[in-house]
């Protein structure tokens, strides 16, 4: 591991990198949000059904 070269990537890669704009801020907001939305959709829907099979009413 040669920790100068290592070093000096990160450095080029952090240079690079820039701040995203509000609109793309946004964008991945909402796409996040809608990901776990959807996630916890499926969740409930699966509880729902094992509710129903094992009849845990």
């Amino acid at each position: 591991m040669d920790v100068p070269y290592d070093l000096t990537s990160y450095v080029r890669v952090l240079k690079m990198a820039t701040t995203p704009t509000t609109e793309e801020f946004l964008q991945v907001s909402k796409i996040a949000g809608a990901g776990i939305l959807l996630v916890g959709f499926i969740g409930f829907i699966i509880g729902g059904i094992m509710l129903l099979v094992t009849g845990g009413f």
